[in-house]
């Protein structure tokens, strides 16, 4: 009884981060785009908050949203993207217990945050589209403070579960992880004991949850899109569908790799543990990086205050 009682109570001290399996002799050359990647995710990001918060001009819904997705996708690299160069550069495998459950949360938090703030984008494109002259009126600032709070309201209670329940685990077999971060079911399954409230949880309510968003994002935009074409002006038309051109270019990278993801975690059986973990790195490190490029090229106040901000006095 009392051998039971401690197998229950233990929790190891650290994990082994293991890298890309069977790809070992290449991390460190893997380790250089990854590095470039991050780099541009920090400077863009960090460029996008600055304009937005410094110009006044950019305090609208919209680009507060904006300013929402660009710290997500910062909390998103930071989490995981210097933990996986440390492994490819410095063979930095261990990771105590309490940081993988940090990690682990603030990767699935961060996750989440996109989801429902894409979400908050396309309402916002329908109300600009669909209704522009209630625009003003519906999304004050006080709108928009709410809807902020409850998106990471909604995102941190879907995942503070998750780490209680990583964390009731018992883990008396190997710590070692094949991958370069901690995320829930790869570090649930070296537990020894049932884990099948984690695989539930661990699918089902974030699959409900970004299948939702995803629904009602595709009904906004089926609204907007019926708006748009019943415009009478062809220039009407075309300035509507740029101003959704950015946030519909984000909505892809981010859903259909997450489904993609999704699905070859739970049911890609054939696919080997190589592709699975490489794909998941280029998850946390090519959005990030490609999101403010996407928003720079796209937005056009984006891409004149960018301008602007670096060529002005060349210009001078």
């Amino acid at each position: 009884m009392m051998s039971t009682l401690n197998l229950t109570s233990f929790n190891p001290g650290f994990f082994m981060l293991m890298g890309i399996p069977g790809l070992e002799q290449f991390h460190i050359w893997i380790g250089i785009p990854f590095f470039i990647m991050y780099l541009v995710a920090l400077a863009g990001n960090s460029i996008l908050l600055y304009l937005i918060t410094m110009d006044h001009s950019l305090h609208e819904p919209m680009f507060f949203f904006l300013s929402m997705l660009a710290s997500a996708d910062l909390i998103l690299c930071t989490t995981c993207v210097p933990k996986t160069l440390g492994i490819f550069w410095l063979k930095a495998q261990k990771i105590i217990f309490p940081s993988c459950l940090t990690q682990m949360f603030f990767l699935h938090f961060s996750f989440f945050l996109d989801s429902a703030i894409l979400l908050g984008m396309a309402f916002d494109r329908y109300m600009a589209i669909c209704s522009p002259l209630r625009y003003t009126s519906v999304l004050t600032p006080r709108t928009i403070v709410k809807i902020m709070v409850s998106i990471v309201v909604r995102s941190f209670s879907v995942i503070l579960p998750v780490v209680f329940l990583v964390k009731r685990l018992p883990f008396c077999r190997s710590c070692i992880i094949p991958h370069t971060y901690c995320e829930h079911i790869g570090v649930a399954r070296l537990a020894c004991a049932d884990i099948s409230i984690n695989i539930w949880y661990g699918f089902a309510v974030p699959v409900m949850t970004v299948i939702s968003d995803l629904i009602l994002i595709g009904i906004s935009y089926s609204f907007i899109l019926h708006a748009v074409f019943h415009l009478s002006s062809r220039d009407a038309r075309e300035k509507a569908l740029s101003t959704c051109g950015s946030h519909v270019s984000v909505i892809l990278i981010f859903y259909t790799r997450a489904i993609f993801s999704a699905l070859t975690h739970r049911f890609g059986h054939n696919i080997s543990l190589t592709f699975h973990i490489m794909f998941a790195n280029l998850y946390v490190a090519i959005p990030p990086a490609f999101n403010p490029i996407i928003y720079g090229v796209k937005t056009k106040q984006i891409r004149d205050k960018v301008t602007f901000l670096f060529f002005s006095k060349g210009m001078q």
